[in-house]
């Protein structure tokens, strides 16, 4: 049974901390304690855009994105080609393509990918609203950003199926992301590629 070496407040925080995303518990406490260490350069300064972040940003109604007003900037933006919507599983996936940049479309975020075995289906991703949006008079294309894994495979296929009575071209990356690959994890060099070499499916 460990010891507890600090108060329950520096538990909290590696505790929470410890659930991030490629932090564990050991992780978690040097991540405190760098904050610790520095409360006036970092801990404090993060509170504050920690709660700025929870007052203001929030998802985007048109596309799934998240930004500080709404709809967000892109999907506000007028520069941006009407025409092509780019869908991708999450957040992190519409935020690769864009530091790519040589994307200038429209995106949709489905909020995941299909998994029956964790009970995610198509009810709960943002699918309906991407019919819908296919429908609009603009949207010629629909780009699939999914990534190479069996579970982007399966949500791809059954996303072009549902598109497939709008009439709207579908296409896929193609070249440059590895099956099993995720986007966020690729560099803007292999999404470059990927993208100017997508096909129709």
């Amino acid at each position: 049974m460990s010891k507890k070496i600090a108060g329950p407040e520096i538990e909290r925080l590696v505790q929470l901390l410890s659930r991030l995303p490629g932090l564990g518990p050991r992780s978690g406490r040097k991540a405190v304690l760098a904050l610790l260490k520095r409360r006036n350069e970092l801990l404090i300064p993060l509170t504050q855009a920690l709660q700025q972040a929870v007052d203001k940003i929030a998802q985007c109604p048109q596309c799934g994105n998240l930004d500080t007003v709404s709809p967000c900037s892109i999907c506000q933006d007028p520069r941006r080609d009407q025409t092509m919507i780019v869908v991708v599983e999450d957040v992190g996936d519409l935020w690769a393509l864009e530091r790519a940049g040589f994307v200038s479309a429209l995106y949709h975020v489905l909020g995941g990918h299909l998994s029956p075995l964790d009970g995610i289906g198509p009810d709960q991703l943002n699918i309906s609203p991407l019919i819908a949006r296919a429908g609009g008079d603009h949207v010629k294309e629909i780009l699939l950003a999914l990534n190479a894994t069996v579970e982007g495979q399966s949500t791809a296929h059954y996303v072009s199926d549902q598109l497939a009575s709008t009439g709207v071209a579908v296409s896929r990356l193609a070249q440059g992301v590895p099956v099993g690959g995720e986007l966020d994890y690729l560099d803007d060099g292999t999404l470059a590629a990927a993208f100017k070499a997508r096909r129709r499916l």
